[in-house]
């Protein structure tokens, strides 16, 4: 099994507390690629995620609800959820 990777969870709290088995997530990356930059979404250091990292728009997928460990690391601004927001839906056509 790989190393732990930290991720922001998209699935509302209300679903996962129902019980569903599987959580949309993004994973988070400290790598910067000037050429990937729409794709990414800046999320700035604070509380316990510690580097400058970034939301991995192009690679949203499902898992299983047993591989989220408890630990949160940091809670998204409203602006951080906002432009991640807005480009899930432009990578998506959904605008």
């Amino acid at each position: 099994m790989g190393k732990v990777r930290p991720v922001i969870i998209l699935t509302q709290s209300e679903l996962i507390k129902a019980g569903l088995p599987m959580v949309m997530v993004l994973p988070l990356t400290s790598q910067f690629w000037p050429a990937l930059s729409a794709l990414r979404v800046e999320i700035a250091p604070r509380e316990r995620l510690l580097k400058q990292s970034y939301a991995v728009l192009e690679q949203a997928r499902s898992i299983d609800i047993s591989r989220i460990q408890a630990d949160v690391l940091t809670r998204l601004t409203p602006s951080e959820f906002q432009k991640i927001e807005t480009q899930l839906k432009l990578l998506l056509g959904f605008d």
